[in-house]
């Protein structure tokens, strides 16, 4: 299989090279290419472990560029080619590839500076430009340097006194080396969610009711929130296409849940969301919805454990984005339409998940599900010793908040019509397969 692998890459090298330049130098062949790919994450402030702006900072990792580009590791992108192409595809060409490698193997020369472009243009902070407004924890939680930590809650009221329609949303965490995940939830004025806590009180909820965070929402009352955004590893910002929002309603609060994960040395963290709003009344409402499964048990070093999961929908409504998300014995996820007709699609197949990236897949092409369609997904899960991120394969896994734990959650956003009532997207009166709605 390695040497299929090794004689692939060296076809595919003999077919790009004519697309090679013959002297390939940073500034007028490699920068545009790291600019394209690569500055969104490797720049100050952001994910990446170092920039990668300038020729100073990117020649010392001509190398690892090169190994990471032909491993395919960077930039993340786990989408099986032969199923579903995705407008968010982060994959590099093969002209692309090869002139990094061929950069790299001449001894990543700079040439001349006037031939570089133009630099990329960042808002310092956003990935979405500068937000309309940000809503952020008023006081800070202090994580400690070692122990488990619950997931944390904190209500943020939003003070907005009209109905908000926001196209892009993305969270800042305070303290990226602590922080694991943040999502924001909206909560209604009607909910009666965490009505038992006050607005910038950070606390651990009550088991029923932290259940309800993760779940499918059927009702925006004692069941929990809607999604608005989420921060994981390598998650991007939210945004969404023209025409398309989601509904902050007048009265709402944000409801931070909070993952921290101590690395050895205290610190303290204080995240926030910003928002951008649509410019115009959108013809379509956005949600994020889930096929979950909970009841499961993945034996003690089981290399190939598999998970089913389904959603049925209850109204028409159009595909926009998924998410698979497991944790670190996440091995394969893939996402199918079961439609009415009983024609079966294959939407997304994630043939090596990486727990270390959450990334959304965005269909290209409009995808619509019609009423009855099912979402169905399927995972695996490698418990055994071969896994080098399994946290324990003498034991068994249930479903859990920590990354030692396993979650299966086939996230994925629906858009319908801006005026329609969202409870008709989940069908009356009927549980979902493996987990029933909250």
């Amino acid at each position: 299989m390695r040497l299929t692998f090794v004689l692939g890459l060296v076809s595919s090298f003999a077919a790009a090279a004519a697309t090679v330049p013959s002297s390939v130098t940073f500034s007028k062949d490699v920068a545009p290419i790291l600019q394209k790919n690569c500055q969104s994450c490797h720049r100050p402030g952001e994910a990446a472990p170092m920039p990668l702006l300038t020729y100073q900072q990117a020649r010392p990792w001509a190398k690892a560029i090169k190994e990471a580009v032909l491993l395919k590791k960077m930039p993340p992108w786990f989408a099986d080619p032969h199923y579903g192409k995705f407008r968010n595809d982060r994959t590099m060409s093969q002209a692309e590839i090869s002139t990094l490698v061929a950069w790299a193997d001449s001894g990543a020369p700079e040439g001349d500076p006037k031939n570089l472009p133009a630099p990329a243009s960042f808002i310092d902070g956003w990935n979405i430009g500068k937000p309309d407004v940000e809503v952020a924890m008023t006081s800070a939680f202090h994580i400690p340097a070692a122990g488990t930590i619950e997931y944390q809650y904190v209500i943020v009221p939003t003070h907005f006194t009209e109905d908000r329609w926001v196209q892009a949303a993305e969270i800042r965490p305070g303290n990226r080396a602590l922080v694991h995940h943040v999502i924001a939830f909206l909560r209604p004025p009607e909910s009666k969610w965490f009505r038992d806590h006050q607005p910038g009180e950070i606390f651990v909820p009550e088991k029923q009711d932290h259940r309800a965070a993760n779940g499918n929402r059927r009702n925006n009352d004692e069941s929990g929130g809607e999604m608005l955004a989420g921060y994981a590893p390598g998650l991007p910002a939210g945004i969404l296409a023209p025409g398309q929002a989601r509904l902050v309603k007048a009265g709402s609060d944000i409801v931070f849940q909070l993952h921290y994960t101590a690395n050895g040395k205290p610190g303290d963290d204080l995240s926030k969301v910003g928002l951008v709003f649509s410019k115009e009344p959108p013809r379509q409402r956005v949600m994020t919805l889930a096929a979950q499964n909970r009841k499961f048990v993945i034996p003690a070093g089981d290399p190939n454990y598999r998970v089913d999961a389904e959603f049925e929908m209850g109204h028409d409504a159009q595909l926009v984005a998924m998410l698979p998300h497991m944790h670190l014995r996440g091995k394969d996820f893939e996402y199918r339409a079961v439609y009415p007709t009983g024609e079966s699609q294959m939407l997304l197949k994630v043939p090596r998940y990486d727990f270390s990236w959450q990334l959304w897949y965005m269909p290209q092409d409009q995808l619509m599900l019609p009423k009855g369609t099912r979402i169905e997904c399927t995972a695996h899960f490698d418990n055994s010793v071969n896994n080098p991120g399994n946290p324990d394969a003498a034991k068994e896994v249930r479903w859990g908040d920590q990354s030692w734990e396993e979650m299966m959650i086939g996230f994925f956003d629906v858009a319908f019509d801006a005026h329609m009532d969202p409870k008709s997207l989940f069908p009356e009166k009927k549980k979902q397969k493996n987990d029933s709605a909250d």
